[in-house]
């Protein structure tokens, strides 16, 4: 499996592991960094098979567990392989939506672990809790958004950019062209001729 692969892993486990942190503080969201190289296909569905088998793992382990604490357990193994399958996909998509989808899935799944924490609590205690795991979930989908748009926005900017200089370069060809042709005007006969399609060939007309 890929190095990328497994530091996403790491990265959703630790994410997950912070769930109780959570609980009254919002997620701090990731500055956008310069995509690396999608892993392959064959990596992606392996990273997905191993997604599901560790969530069968983790459920099983949920097994000896009773009332809310099986209920968090089991929000846990969830959350987990949601956002496993969703840093896998970023990782083969590559692109700023994959990405925001990612950062999505693992603050949703931090979100349903810390609203299951809350069941243990009651009145006004259990309300706070709710509504603060609730805005820390807002919070983590607005950066992410964010980024998302920023990161689309770039790369709209830096393909507008390489158009423009592709026009460019074929306006100055252009200029150069009809100067060529002009310079040609003072020859006759097959010089001139011979001189033309040297122009057209030397410019790609």
């Amino acid at each position: 499996m890929s190095k990328l692969l497994i530091a996403l892993f790491m990265t959703a486990g630790l994410g997950l592991a912070g769930c109780a942190a959570q609980t009254t503080a919002p997620t701090t969201a990731t500055r956008p960094v310069a995509p690396a190289a999608p892993i392959s296909k064959d990596a992606y569905d392996t990273a997905v098979r191993n997604a599901e088998a560790q969530n069968k793992v983790d459920k099983d382990a949920c097994a000896s567990r009773s009332g809310n604490a099986k209920d968090i357990c089991l929000a846990e193994a969830n959350g987990k392989e949601k956002a496993a399958k969703a840093n896998a996909e970023a990782a083969y998509k590559v692109t700023p939506k994959a990405r925001e989808d990612a950062r999505v899935a693992r603050a949703e799944a931090t979100h349903g672990v810390a609203k299951e924490k809350c069941d243990d609590l009651s009145g006004n205690a259990k309300d706070v809790c709710v509504k603060e795991a609730d805005a820390a979930l807002v919070k983590a989908k607005a950066d992410a958004k964010v980024d998302r748009v920023a990161a689309d926005t770039q790369q709209d900017s830096t393909a507008k950019q390489a158009d423009a200089r592709q026009q460019a370069e074929q306006d100055k060809r252009d200029a150069d062209y009809k100067v060529a042709v002009e310079k040609c005007d003072a020859l006759s006969g097959s010089a001139k001729s011979t001189c033309v399609s040297e122009a057209k060939l030397r410019y790609g007309k």
